[in-house]
């Protein structure tokens, strides 16, 4: 759309003479013709709420616009100059300007004058409307087909203006001046009607899957405007279903006398245990009337308004705007801090309440977890589980936080035995010695079940620096970044995933003659010492390793970490694997002479064991991190 529009009396108006005007001012030109210029200004909507004026309220549609603008930012103006009879002047050309809303007008001689001025917001084939040509301005210049299918997309503007044109005599001659409004208001021909929706229960109101409004046949509006505002015509009652996932808020022309917007609302919904439920919702808006905005309230009366369950449907957890842990923008003084990150990985979801009264889930995960029920024994409230959340899915490294409805009013959940129960209004206190525990058909919770031995890793720095480009190293330990820690739990579910396995113990007890200690290849250790010193649970402190002293692992007592690589590729490299385990074999223990370090259980068993066996473990792919090709890599 070029932003200067040439037109040549081609009219077009709306509603009644409706101007403003804030002074006249007198413009001169010495051509002997009018040549001037005003400013087009779109009028606010009457009946937009305060709040919404003062929060900067933007509709949904492409065709609203934020209220108080000063600019029309028209995608295309008409207009007609006509004589005090109200006949067409030809002859007159003007120009209007989409960055500056300003509009110029030349070709006028002597006389009085109105001009009529429809803007136009949007493409007005959209709305399958015609610009007619008039001669007098009685005749009709807009017109909209009687088969309004449809809301309309377009949001019109109209004016009517009158001015004088006159010649005065000055030092320089005789000259023509203008005198017209430096300013010219214009109003909507078009209302709005919004359709505002009040839930008892917000857990509904993301429930939705479907939401259609159907208007009745006796709802008539006004299809023809006339160059001096008047409108006549009536639609034929005829509209389509309209989806109300789109827009909320529709144009319309204004209803004809007599006549109002009435409807009904379907409404489909979900809930947790995935029942559909539909509900009707009638209403009746008195009319639509230009530049008004008409709000059509409807209370949301819904079977599910007492139930407590919190039903976090994914449109839910988006809404909510809730966090995510180590990311790459999350500061080491977090993620490094023993009490804020930290995790065992039997437990990879942490379930609590909040001091607060605040659901707290937070997830120590790669991968999404998906159709998670929550159910939660309330000391306070009964010995019984009951269904507490249910989460359509819960994203890698989710920091989850909502109040619990419970802090508001008495709700009703089904308990475990399947029984409805009433739980009374609590305080956030009333929540302490809650116990929770988790269901769901999702795969990988099943393998996150797998790991029945757990360790509990945290974050450590050794004196490195993150925030420098080489990591600030300090002896052979740099700063461990969040990429890095993403990868320490994939790695750690992975592993002790791993020495549960079946096929694990079974390689362990055919290779016993292979399995020897700190004394050497006479010194043996039994499968059955090995598998409890791996299943022993224990707590570490993970690091990364510089690799500039020829160091790529270190490990012993609490301390863990290799080098970049090793984090990047344990998925895949069996040298990486190698080094992994390792280290691992010191933290159970064992020193170089062990099988353990540089020996077969490190060197062959294990690292082949677990590149080999990935596709059964709970991470099985490094696509669920790419981190490989993450940009904050040293």
């Amino acid at each position: 759309m070029r932003n200067i529009i040439y037109t040549l009396l081609i009219g077009i108006i709306l509603l009644p003479a409706c101007v403003e005007e804030d002074h006249l001012d007198s413009v001169s030109s010495g051509n002997g013709f009018g040549d001037f210029s005003f400013r087009l200004v779109p009028e606010e909507y009457e009946g937009l709420p305060a709040e919404s004026l003062q929060k900067g309220h933007r509709p949904q549609q492409a065709f609203a616009t934020t209220e108080r603008q000063t600019l029309s930012n028209y995608d295309r103006v008409e207009f007609v100059v006509v004589d005090d009879d109200g006949y067409k002047v030809n002859g007159v050309k003007g120009l209007y300007d989409k960055n500056t809303s300003d509009m110029q007008l030349e070709g006028l001689h002597e006389g009085s004058y109105r001009i009529l001025i429809l803007g136009i917001r949007g493409d007005l084939t959209d709305d399958n409307a015609t610009i007619n040509p008039i001669n007098h301005i009685s005749e009709v210049w807009l017109s909209f087909p009687e088969e309004l299918a449809r809301p309309l997309a377009c949001e019109y503007f109209y004016s009517i203006t009158p001015f004088t044109v006159r010649k005065v005599s000055t030092a320089l001659g005789n000259e023509v001046v203008a005198e017209i409004a430096e300013k010219i208001v214009q109003r909507r021909i078009v209302g709005r009607m919004d359709l505002i929706f009040s839930y008892n229960n917000p857990y509904v109101e993301t429930a939705v899957t479907s939401n259609t409004v159907a208007f009745n046949a006796s709802s008539r509006f006004y299809t023809r405007l006339s160059g001096e505002g008047t409108f006549s015509g009536e639609s034929n009652g005829e509209m389509k279903v309209l989806d109300m996932a789109e827009y909320t808020e529709y144009l319309f022309m204004p209803t004809i006398e007599g006549s109002s917007v009435q409807g009904e609302v379907t409404l489909f919904t979900r809930d947790y245990r995935g029942n559909m439920t539909k509900r009707y919702y009638t209403f009746d808006l008195d009319s639509v009337v230009e530049n008004h905005i008409g709000r059509v309230e409807i209370n949301v009366v819904h079977p599910d308004d007492e139930i407590g369950t919190m039903f976090i449907t994914n449109r839910a957890y988006t809404q909510g705007q809730h966090g995510l842990i180590l990311q790459d923008d999350e500061p080491h003084t977090i993620y490094t801090d023993k009490e804020l990150r930290n995790f065992n990985t039997t437990r990879p979801l942490q379930l609590s309440v909040t001091s607060e009264g605040q659901l707290h889930a937070r997830f120590y995960s790669p991968r999404s977890l998906s159709h998670v029920l929550v159910k939660a024994r309330i000391p306070a409230a009964g010995n019984e589980y009951v269904d507490f959340a249910y989460f359509d899915s819960i994203p890698p490294f989710a920091d989850f936080y909502e109040a619990i409805p419970l802090l508001q009013k008495e709700l009703y959940f089904r308990s475990e035995s399947g029984k409805i129960v009433r739980i009374p209004r609590m305080q956030a206190d009333d929540f302490s010695g809650i116990e929770f525990k988790i269901e769901s058909d999702d795969p990988y919770l099943e393998k996150l079940k797998g790991i029945i031995h757990g360790w509990n890793i945290r974050f450590h720095l050794y004196d490195g620096d993150p925030t420098k480009p080489d990591g600030g190293p300090v002896g052979n330990w740099m700063g461990i970044r969040p990429v890095h820690c993403r990868e320490a739990v994939a790695f750690f579910l992975n592993f002790t995933y791993m020495i549960d396995m079946p096929e694990h113990e079974e390689i362990l007890r055919a290779n016993e003659d292979r399995l020897y200690g700190n004394g050497g290849v006479n010194d043996k250790v039994t499968p059955d010492v090995v598998l409890r010193q791996m299943r022993q649970e224990r707590t570490l402190n993970v690091g990364l390793v510089y690799p500039g002293n020829g160091v790529i692992g270190l490990g012993g007592g609490s301390s863990y970490g290799v080098w970049q690589t090793g984090w990047l590729s344990h998925y895949t490299n069996t040298y990486a694997c190698e080094i992994m385990f390792h280290e691992l074999g010191h933290v159970m223990g064992y020193n170089h002479s062990s099988a353990f370090t540089y020996g077969p259980w490190a060197q062959e068993l294990m690292n082949h064991f677990y590149v080999n066996h990935l596709d059964d473990m709970p991470i099985n792919s490094s696509s669920y991190l790419n981190s490989s090709k993450n940009p904050n890599l040293y």
